[in-house]
C-alpha cells in the first residue's frame, strides 16, 4: 500500500524558512511524479511544485518560482519542499502526492494516485 507522510510544518514569522518533508513507501512503480500542493483556507487546492522520479526534473507554479525549491533524496525515499522568505499568504495546509507513470510537469496538471495527510504551515506577520 502506498503511503505518503508529510512533516516539517509549523508556525513561523514572515521572512523565515521552512523545509517540508514527504516520506514515501509502498511504491512498486519505477517512474512517477511527486508533487507538493497547498490549500489556503477558503480556496481550492493548488499545485506548487513537482519533481520527476527518479530523474529529478523539477517544475514550479509561477506564483512560487524563486522562493520554493523541491528536491529528492532517493536513499530515504523522501521529497522535500524548501520555502524561503515566507509570507503570511503562504499559510496553508501543504500536501504531497504522487502520480505514477512516465509523465511529469506542471504540478497543477497532476492527477495524483495517492495523497499524504497534510502538514499545516502558519506564517505570522
Amino acid at each position: 500500500k502506498v503511503q505518503l507522510v508529510e512533516s516539517g510544518g509549523g508556525a513561523v514569522q514572515a521572512g523565515g524558512f521552512l523545509r517540508l518533508s514527504c516520506v514515501g513507501s509502498g511504491f512498486t512503480e519505477t517512474y512517477g511524479c511527486m508533487g507538493w500542493f497547498r490549500q489556503i483556507s477558503g480556496k481550492e487546492r493548488e499545485g506548487v511544485a513537482s519533481i520527476s522520479i527518479p530523474f529529478g526534473y523539477t517544475y514550479y507554479a509561477d506564483s512560487v518560482k524563486g522562493r520554493f525549491t523541491i528536491s529528492q533524496d532517493k536513499n530515504n525515499s523522501t521529497v522535500y519542499l524548501e520555502i524561503n522568505k515566507l509570507v503570511p499568504e503562504d499559510t496553508a495546509i501543504y500536501y504531497c502526492a504522487v502520480q505514477f507513470g512516465p509523465w511529469c510537469g506542471n504540478p497543477n496538471h497532476l492527477r495524483p494516485d495517492s495523497w499524504g495527510q497534510g502538514t499545516q504551515v502558519t506564517v505570522s506577520s
